[in-house]
């Protein structure tokens, strides 16, 4: 088969180091790829939020099956288009990853299915807000609704702060047209989680369980990123806790979409609060997280072409997954300044070193190619360090070794991904 990546970070080039193992595999291509995707891939100079150009790249390089990486251009409707030209495509339609393009019309979903989440509201005006946000009078979460790469949610533990929260959404438009409504949630307690279940349309079956670090700093300080490392399995989804998840939530919200004539198709990722009364929705994603992704496709044992084409084919049930029992833990390294401004340009090396080591695979973010051959950071988030090892500690150990064998002085990273389950 020949088979289409759209995107290019981290995310995506796990998934093509993932898919390039495949035997059914003829040609990967990228778009648009990067440094670290152009060692297994074809990359081609789309971006991906180019409709029109993928489109034409599929028709021109005789596409087999489309990989949609990202969430802006499933929100926007590739899927639909590659469906359209008869092409098998890895993602949900428009209608259906709504459900992460619209934090509004997720949490409206929860409520009406009665599926577990944390009580809100919505608003489109910021007085009416600030009013709510008075009498309830306790930390709340403020969201834009809309897709603000990861970044678009602020943690309020005073009235003060939830009142600079809107403002700095609705009226500062911190985030763009993303924060014209937005979501006011109660503060949940408990310890954060990422289920990934595969979904085609009417069944889903569990993926894997993962836990990720949005902070920027260690100790869990500092502003929300895209995520600066994560690591799978999380021992906080055990396996009673995994069937609590599919039971209460996966499988409800895949026949709630299918009811409301949305069928979901691709994979689901659940953002997760684990309290003392169970699971509840924090957030759905329609896509793979970023980094969650990484150690996810570090211990897949299963065919990755042959599960992503099940999902897309409506055949789920013909699959059964294979997992390497270790734990895989990725460290993310970023460019000095993320999450605000930041240098590109700069140049990284010891990456094959570190990617030599046995048990370690470092995975591609935000990377390029110089006129000379040396690779350059490219972005915020720039490589994703990861190991495998026999114990979360383990991998820990080896995927900081990696880290150090990396001569990047204007990268940096969090010093203690692994830290709960460590703790433990």
């Amino acid at each position: 088969m020949k088979v289409l990546i759209v995107g290019g970070g981290g995310r995506e080039h796990a998934l093509a180091w993932a898919i390039s193992k495949s035997p059914k595999l003829t040609k990967l291509y990228a778009a648009p790829g990067n440094a670290g995707i152009a060692d297994c891939a074809e990359c081609l100079d789309i971006g991906a939020e180019d409709i029109p150009g993928i489109c034409a790249a599929v028709e021109a390089h005789k596409i087999d099956f489309v990989v949609v990486g990202p969430e802006a251009p499933l929100v926007a409707g590739l899927a639909d288009r590659i469906d359209a030209m008869g092409v098998p495509v890895f993602g949900p339609s428009a209608a259906a990853a709504e459900i992460e393009g619209s934090k509004g019309m997720m949490k409206d979903l929860l409520a009406k299915y009665d599926i577990p989440t944390a009580d809100y509201e919505r608003f489109d005006e910021p007085d009416a807000a600030k009013e709510y946000i008075r009498i309830k009078n306790h930390p709340v979460v403020v969201k834009a609704d809309g897709l603000a790469a990861g970044k678009g949610v602020i943690l309020s533990h005073t009235v003060t702060e939830a009142y600079a929260a809107v403002d700095q959404i609705m009226i500062e438009e911190a985030f763009g047209d993303a924060g014209t409504e937005i979501v006011i949630e109660e503060f949940l307690v408990g310890e954060e989680a990422s289920f990934f279940a595969l979904c085609d349309g009417t069944r889903a079956i569990p993926l894997a369980g993962a836990q990720d670090h949005k902070q920027v700093h260690d100790g869990d300080h500092g502003p929300n990123t895209g995520g600066m490392g994560a690591y799978t399995p999380a021992p906080v989804l055990d396996e009673a806790m995994q069937k609590r998840i599919m039971d209460e939530i996966v499988t409800p919200t895949v026949e709630a979409m299918a009811k409301e004539g949305k069928p979901y198709k691709g994979v689901l990722f659940a953002g997760l609060m684990i309290g003392e009364d169970g699971p509840k929705v924090i957030e759905f994603n329609a896509r793979f997280g970023d980094p969650e992704c990484q150690p996810i496709m570090a211990r897949l044992q299963s065919d990755a072409l042959e599960m992503l084409l099940a999902a897309a084919n409506g055949e789920l049930d013909k699959i059964k997954l294979k997992w390497d029992p270790r734990t895989a833990l990725t460290v993310v390294m970023a460019a000095e300044g993320y999450p605000g401004s930041y240098a590109k340009g700069t140049e990284i090396k010891g990456v094959d070193a570190a990617d030599a080591m046995d048990g370690v695979t470092v995975f591609h973010a935000g990377t390029t190619r110089g006129d000379d051959g040396a690779l350059l950071a490219n972005g915020g988030r720039v490589l994703g360090v990861t190991a495998l090892g026999d114990s979360v500690e383990a991998a820990q150990k080896l995927a900081y070794a990696a880290v150090d064998a990396i001569d990047w002085p204007k990268g940096f990273c969090r010093r203690d991904i692994g830290w709960r389950a460590v703790g433990r």
